[in-house]
């Protein structure tokens, strides 16, 4: 039987956590970038540099928590 302090384990939780920090940045971007472009009709510039400025906004929220 495995510890549980093991590496193999350590790796799969590290793996966990930053793939939901990167789906949670996506999901914002995604988010913003069609709120951006299609509900308030802004140029496709600004939906972009919006849809970036939200992504990091929400990796950042995101990894704060999973460091809790």
């Amino acid at each position: 039987m495995r510890d549980l302090s093991s590496p193999a384990v350590e790796e799969s939780g590290a793996m966990k956590k930053w793939g939901f920090i990167a789906m949670h940045a996506a999901v914002a971007a995604i988010f913003i970038f069609l709120l951006q472009r299609f509900s308030l009709n802004a140029s496709l510039e600004s939906s972009l540099l919006w849809a970036l400025t939200f992504a990091v906004c929400a990796a950042g929220l995101a990894y704060k928590q999973s460091n809790r």
